[in-house]
């Protein structure tokens, strides 16, 4: 048996953190554990040691199992450039672009992918977690569905459903997620487990009750709301414009550093500025207009999956004007990846948008051109007088440099990004988890912006509080979950029995249907 599926009735209702909790708490019990979600759609990606991309979420549950990221963990990942259209990255390298239609048809080929690649995956672990994704109650996508019950019934994976109690309507959630399954789909959901909880857990049991008389499935326990977990967030979504970043701790120094950062429609790779939101006395918001630029100290252009799209929306938004009269007036400004792209004098892009020659905002004296090759690379070299590693994940190549400096210097005597004046650009991601890097470009754009009280704390060690939230994740499902029930459906699978529900069969405060029959029956 030895796997299991974490599905949930909503995007952000904590399938990547609930996963990652039973990988951690299972490591750390000495089981061999890997994680797997076999397509993710997520603009947050890694590189891999193996030479490949997947989606952020998998590589934090790597961590969490004590192993090195690998696209087998993610054999499908898809970055959505529109609303129509998204590059597929099957086992680590680009495989096309595709509409949601034309996708539909490649989907049994990708399925029989995932499923051998999990296969593989389970003969080698003790144990292998799966992530869902989405809910796996779309019942319009369920004949080609890969991630969710699709993978479940290939598998023959028992399934986990997570419900959001904080968004409200979390009991309607989970009986409306089962009933709208077919009897075959029904009969692999084994449970239930309710998430960030707040309040009185006596208040919440007569609702556990009824929906266990309801679905006769048990809920496997509930987890409390947690304010301290927040890194590595897998939706976008998560990152709520104009709040601020984490739970930033008071500065060391007299002064705070106050971070802006335009959360661009296409965001790719926006958990790189959580390592600055990370820091005492650093306040890091995302905004979507410009009058949150006005009194910021440093802005931070991020990654995006549609750089000369997004940069237009900068545009109309009127955030170009203000990133621009900012750098003017001499404050720091970094591009990060797509970020980058937008600072340079000139975009050349027939590979992404198609959009052709695209005036940047002119701050780094360089040009950009997209290549049909995607770069992926983890690669090392020196910046602010420290060592630093990132990882490339990007089409565009910097071309044509003119009098900027570079920011990184490579051991091949190569160099990489920019620096002019306070406008610093890069195609490293990752690059902010370098703690000396960190901490010596933190005391930079202080400089810069005028923040003499501002001081970077020395120490601050951004993997010790990535791990830390790992060992809370551990923690949180060790103490509220049922972990004898979930070795039992690890080691045996899932139950036979279950109940079918018929949807709509329910009334009010009542089990039955017209004729006074159970709405359910046992598979």
């Amino acid at each position: 048996m030895n796997a299991l599926l974490v599905a949930g009735t909503t995007s952000d209702a904590g399938k990547s953190v609930v996963t990652a909790g039973i990988c951690r708490w299972l490591a750390r019990g000495g089981a061999r554990v890997a994680p797997f979600k076999a397509q993710n759609m997520s603009n947050n990606s890694v590189v891999t040691p193996d030479g490949g991309e997947i989606g952020r979420a998998q590589a934090l549950q790597a961590a969490a199992c004590g192993v090195e990221p690998s696209v087998r963990f993610n054999p499908v990942l898809l970055k959505p450039g529109s609303d129509r259209r998204s590059q597929v990255v099957v086992l680590g390298q680009v495989w096309g672009e595709v509409t949601a239609m034309s996708y539909r048809a490649r989907k049994a080929a990708l399925l029989d992918t995932a499923v051998s690649t999990l296969e593989g995956l389970r003969a080698e672990y003790d144990y292998v977690i799966c992530e869902g994704a989405g809910s796996p109650a779309e019942i319009n996508l369920r004949a080609n569905d890969i991630a969710n019950m699709g993978l479940a019934q290939a598998a023959r994976l028992p399934v986990l459903v997570v419900g959001d109690i904080d968004r409200g309507g979390v009991f309607a959630q989970l009986f409306g997620t089962l009933a709208l399954l077919d009897a075959a789909d029904q009969a692999l959901v084994a449970g239930f487990v309710v998430n960030k909880f707040r309040g009185d857990p006596a208040l919440l049991e007569p609702g556990l009750d009824q929906l266990r008389a309801l679905t006769g499935r048990p809920v496997h326990g509930v987890l409390p709301w947690a304010e301290e977990l927040w890194l590595d967030a897998e939706d976008s979504l998560s990152y709520v414009a104009d709040g601020v970043v984490g739970r930033p701790a008071p500065p060391r120094g007299a002064q705070w550093l106050r971070v802006a950062v335009p959360r661009l429609p296409r965001i790719s790779n926006a958990t790189d500025v959580e390592a600055l939101a990370a820091e005492p006395g650093v306040a890091v918001r995302f905004v979507t207009e410009p009058s949150r630029l006005a009194d910021a100290d440093l802005v931070v252009l991020p990654g995006s999956k549609s750089t000369a799209a997004d940069l237009d929306w900068l545009r109309r938004t009127g955030l170009a004007d203000a990133v621009l009269g900012h750098a003017r007036a001499g404050l720091p400004v970094v591009g990060i990846c797509g970020g980058f792209q937008m600072l340079t004098r000139r975009i050349h892009d027939e590979v992404e948008s198609g959009a052709g020659v695209v005036d940047g905002l002119g701050l780094l004296d360089l040009e950009i051109e997209f290549a049909p090759r995607k770069t992926l690379a983890r690669p090392s070299g020196r910046s602010f007088g420290e060592l630093v590693t990132g990882y490339e994940i990007h089409h565009g190549v910097a071309v044509r440099r003119g009098g900027a400096a570079p920011l990184v210097e490579l051991p091949d005597g190569a160099a990489e990004g920019a620096v002019s004046g306070s406008v610093v650009g890069t195609h490293w991601h990752g690059l902010f988890e370098n703690d000396g890097f960190r901490r010596a470009f933190l005391r930079w754009a202080a400089q810069r912006a005028g923040r003499d009280g501002f001081e970077p704390a020395a120490d601050t060690v951004f993997a010790e509080v990535r791990a830390a939230q790992l060992d809370l994740l551990g923690d949180l499902v060790e103490k509220y979950l049922d972990t004898d029930a979930l070795r039992r459906l690890l080691d045996g699978g899932v139950p036979g029995g279950l109940p079918v529900l018929s949807a709509g069969m329910v009334g009010c405060g009542a089990v039955g249907d017209a004729r006074g029959e159970s709405p359910t029956r046992r598979v």
